[in-house]
């Protein structure tokens, strides 16, 4: 029936061999065995294949099995059809009475070790399943002509092959064979409970990502603030101011004021992005009054919500961070308007508000996304999307920090967010776009694996030796479609429906918000995003209908997947490197303080620099223009080097001052420090002008005090100095 060839695929041809051969005869052909052997094995292979993939294992009519009116351990089996996993045809043609007892001892002789249950004359139920199974006998031997074969059969030779049966207990059931698609639906995407948090995630994504698209674009224009925006904020505001005062008990008044916070705090942020001209307009025109009294109710609000246990208030995770988040960013950014944050009160105007730990939250969650889809797309066969794993490959993800503690002072930059933006619009849409994949080849059944061939007929309790009780309602039954689509046969024209609107689509893309170029962003309130998030959409209820079991429906088996275990050094390096990544972040913070201080000391230095020439220009000319001091009284002396350095007709006290000795008086300006009475060569005493033939000196000072000044002309005939 196959051929043992190998094609190699070219032009389309298949690499393998056929399924099915049939003989073709013509005229002067010699006929052997084989040939007719392949007609016959053609024939009967096609009709198994028929039986096996499009009715499918089960009871087709009859076969009722029921108690024998004589009673004891024996059934009685009514004539019907079969056909097993293998495509057997399993025909009954007459009533079969079965000796129960007789098979159990069997099944204990065949299976010698394996505990069926307590012997016959032990007291207590025992549960068995009556199954048939398909034989077939040689029968009808013939002796052979003798042929030119080197080793001829010895003896007869069956002429035909008898088609039976015959009937055997089993301790266990059989395998189900009927198609669940639950089943292959979370053996692509994983269990529920894995699933589920994705999910989660990429919902809470969704109410966020247009906002922080729209924020980053419009960083410097302001918010829309249209009348909806001022009901909200008066319902808002009213309720708060009548929530009292006090600790909040009850974790449902809790979310609600919360809630109203949120609210009434969107409606100021987005008072806020206005211009004063801008502000007062929409006091006149929405009858505002002054926010100032909502100011200080969302304070009030915010102290009394910091008093409460967000873990009770908020059992969800995704929720509960919203919450907080909320919170912080309400009591930091409108309760005292926030001029230098205008990317968080822009996402606080929008009902979306991002606080530094809600940040890095949002960015472990991308990173979880993204493990899990590739994750899952690493195990995952038959992948309708060809094009998905290598775009969740290439997607771009910030880098994940470590959990900070609160500090409304850290503030986003628009590359943050813009990068935060877009990996989350991306990975939502990849999450998508893989649940979709998947539940759309929940329509297309594999073929069924056939380990056990046997047909259950019945269920039998038996107590003692005697069969007590017959149950054939729970066997396979063939059904139109086959036994693969039975089941879930009400459930399959809607999901072809949904799946011709979900699976057939062009693969969805994300794309941002479009901003105006100029004017108030006009911008919806994100409503619900403390509340309960709904599952809408033709994806989510394609899921639901696959998911929810229908009235009879077999529930499907448990996932054993493989468990990947991390070992011990891979953890203790994550462990590592996650350490590493803070330090590295506080390097980085403290290298961009001392970058700061630094230019601040550039500009000091930058500054001095301007200052400081203009200082010492001013100190030169004010000790240019000085006037010279006043000349002593006495007569002129002699400059002939006399030892005393004094005039000869002075009477005031200034010469007998000189006599003193000056070696430890430092010189005026560059000279050397030079003992009173001692004169070195090429200095002279400070004068007004110089004497021609070395006489007398002027009456500026005297020669010889070891004194250096400026010198108009020095006398000819002293040492070292030349006329």
């Amino acid at each position: 029936m196959s051929r043992g060839d190998c094609g190699c695929g070219c032009g389309g041809a298949s690499r393998w061999p056929a399924a099915f051969v049939r003989p073709r005869f013509f005229a002067g052909q010699l006929l052997t065995e084989d040939d007719l052997s392949l007609l016959v094995d053609y024939l009967t292979g096609k009709s198994r294949l028929h039986n096996r993939m499009m009715s499918g294992p089960g009871v087709v009519c009859g076969l009722e099995v029921g108690c024998d009116p004589c009673g004891g351990g024996t059934v009685v089996v009514h004539p019907g059809h079969a056909l097993d996993c293998l495509g057997n045809d399993i025909v009954l043609s007459c009533k079969e009475k079965v000796d129960v007892q007789a098979l159990v001892r069997e099944l204990r002789v065949s299976s010698l070790g394996v505990e069926c249950g307590e012997p016959c004359d032990d007291d207590g139920g025992r549960r068995y399943g009556l199954y048939v199974r398909y034989e077939e006998t040689p029968v009808d031997p013939v002796a052979p002509y003798a042929t030119e074969e080197p080793c001829p059969a010895p003896g007869c030779v069956p002429s035909r092959v008898q088609e039976g049966f015959r009937f055997v207990v089993k301790c266990a059931d059989t395998d189900d064979h009927r198609y669940n698609p639950v089943q292959r639906l979370l053996a692509t995407v994983g269990d529920k409970d894995g699933y589920e948090p994705v999910r989660v995630l990429g919902q809470r994504f969704g109410l966020y990502v247009d906002a922080m698209s729209v924020a980053g674009a419009a960083s410097a224009r302001p918010i829309e603030f249209t009348a909806d925006d001022a009901a909200r904020y008066a319902r808002s505001l009213e309720w708060l101011g009548q929530s009292g005062a006090g600790r909040v008990t009850s974790p449902q008044v809790a979310r609600e004021m919360t809630e109203h916070v949120r609210a009434l705090a969107a409606a100021l942020a987005r008072y806020d992005t206005h211009d004063p001209a801008g502000q007062e307009r929409l006091r006149t025109e929405h009858r505002l009054g002054e926010v100032e009294p909502a100011r200080q109710a969302i304070e009030r609000a915010c102290a009394r919500l910091a008093e409460t246990d967000p873990a009770q208030v908020w059992p969800d995770p995704a929720h509960r961070s919203l919450a907080v988040a909320v919170v912080a960013e309400a009591r930091a950014r409108v309760v005292t308007p926030d001029t230098g944050s205008p990317l968080e009160v822009r996402l606080l105007a929008q009902g979306t508000p991002v606080s530094n730990v809600l940040q890095a939250e949002f960015r472990s969650d991308l990173v979880r996304i993204r493990e899990w889809l590739l994750g899952r797309l690493e195990r995952t066969r038959g992948l309708g999307d060809c094009a998905l794993r290598d775009d969740v490959r290439a997607a771009a993800i910030p880098q994940p920090l470590p959990a900070p503690e609160p500090d409304p002072a850290q503030r986003l930059t628009i590359a943050e967010l813009d990068q935060i933006a877009g990996a989350a619009g991306n990975l939502t849409v990849y999450v998508r776009r893989f649940v979709a994949d998947a539940a759309c080849s929940t329509l297309n059944p594999p073929c069924p694996d056939c380990s056990d061939a046997d047909v259950l007929l019945a269920h039998l309790e038996l107590d003692g030796c005697d069969v007590r009780r017959v149950c054939s309602a729970t066997r396979e039954q063939v059904l139109p479609g086959g036994s693969a689509y039975g089941e879930w046969l009400p459930k399959l024209y809607q999901l072809r429906h949904l799946a011709q609107q979900v699976c057939c689509r062009p693969v969805p893309v994300h794309r941002p918000p479009s901003v105006p170029q100029d004017g108030p962003v006009r911008r919806p309130y994100v409503a619900g995003l403390l509340d309960d998030w709904p599952r809408t959409g033709l994806l989510e209820e394609m899921w639901h209908l696959l998911i929810t079991p229908a009235p009879g429906e077999t529930v499907p088996q448990p996932l054993h997947e493989r468990v990947y275990t991390v070992p011990s050094e891979v953890t203790d390096s994550l462990h590592e490197l996650s350490a590493l990544r803070a330090q590295v972040h506080d390097l980085t913070a403290g290298m961009a303080a001392l970058r700061a201080q630094l230019d601040t000391a550039r500009e000091q230095v930058s500054q001095v620099r301007e200052e400081l020439p203009e200082r010492l220009g001013d100190r030169l000319s004010e000790l240019e223009n000085a006037p010279p001091p006043a000349p002593s009284s006495g007569s002129s002396g002699s400059a002939g080097g006399s030892p005393s350095g004094s005039s000869g007709s002075s009477s005031s006290k200034q010469p007998a001052r000189r006599t003193r000795s000056t070696s430890g008086r430092k010189p005026r300006s560059g000279g050397s420090d030079t003992p009173a009475g001692s004169e070195e060569p090429g200095e002279s005493g400070e004068s007004s002008g110089s004497s021609g033939s070395g006489g007398s000196s002027g009456s500026g000072g005297s020669s010889g005090s070891g004194r250096s000044g400026r010198s108009g002309g020095s006398a000819p005939g002293e040492p070292g100095e030349s006329s």
